[in-house]
């Protein structure tokens, strides 16, 4: 079974894309929705929220956990996580990768929240692989109440995502990552401010694209039919408008389960 965790429901366009797949997999989500997204959360929070989060995974039987949140994969969560007999995947790496492999001069520029901005994460594992670099980050508060909001046609949204682009493209970068879960719902809006110099990579398929390569070879899930698979979606918080979101996030309709989060 594979697990896919979340601070929020952005996530959900990762377990889309993973429900799509044509080898059929079981899966688990869960998005912390009561005390999510973590965007503006101390890191110790982030930390004590997401370790009860991947328990409660391994406890629904996941054997193979994407961490969907940026926040989270900046945190130490992962290396805590280690002691686990179970393989995490987080959302960092692979965005780091497929910007690598697009980017023409090494200028590569990042979007995401204030904690993942300020953990260095990014320039960290970018540099790793290429010293030379030039790494470029702006944080983006309004782009997930946006997303949660849909207003993808709204005037002001395209106004505020040229806002938070304009200083990247000043410094002339060639890539753009978006790193949030939230933000490939706004990838067609971010390509074109972004303008055809820049390429703009869409963290939710670049981690997708990983997870789809590392499953040929691993041979401990097995493959189900579409009428075998289990497929459970869970969130800590249970409203309206979070149903309503999470339609629109997974372009389908879905049963979500409310977890008591006071039980983990």
């Amino acid at each position: 079974m594979i697990g896919i965790l979340d601070s929020g429901l952005g996530g959900l366009g990762v377990a889309r894309m993973v429900y799509d797949l044509s080898d059929g997999y079981d899966m688990v989500f869960f998005g912390d929705t009561a005390r999510g997204p973590y965007g503006n959360k101390s890191v110790e929070m982030i930390e004590k929220y997401a370790m009860k989060g991947l328990r409660f995974l391994l406890e629904k039987g996941a054997r193979l956990i994407v961490v969907a949140c940026h926040d989270i994969s900046s945190s130490s969560v992962l290396a805590a996580a280690s002691k686990y007999p179970v393989d995490i995947m987080d959302a960092v790496t692979p965005s780091v990768k497929e910007a690598l492999d697009v980017s023409r001069y090494s200028r590569i520029g990042i979007i995401g929240t204030k904690t993942t901005i300020d953990s260095g994460i990014y320039d960290q594992k970018i540099k790793e692989s290429r010293l030379w670099a030039k790494v470029y980050s702006n944080s983006t508060p309004l782009l997930t109440p946006i997303v949660e909001e849909g207003w993808f046609k709204k005037p002001e949204t395209h106004m505020i995502v040229k806002k938070y682009i304009q200083p990247l493209k000043v410094r002339q970068v060639d890539t753009i990552i978006a790193a949030n879960s939230y933000y490939p719902s706004l990838n067609d809006i971010l390509v074109r401010k972004a303008g055809k110099r820049i390429k703009v990579v869409d963290s939710s398929l670049a981690l997708v694209n990983y997870l789809v390569s590392f499953l040929k070879n691993y041979p401990h899930l097995e493959l189900k039919s579409a009428k075998e698979r289990n497929i459970r979606f869970f969130v800590s918080d249970l409203t309206h408008h979070t149903e309503k979101t999470a339609k629109r996030l997974f372009k389908k309709n879905l049963h979500l389960e409310q977890v008591n989060v006071s039980t983990y």
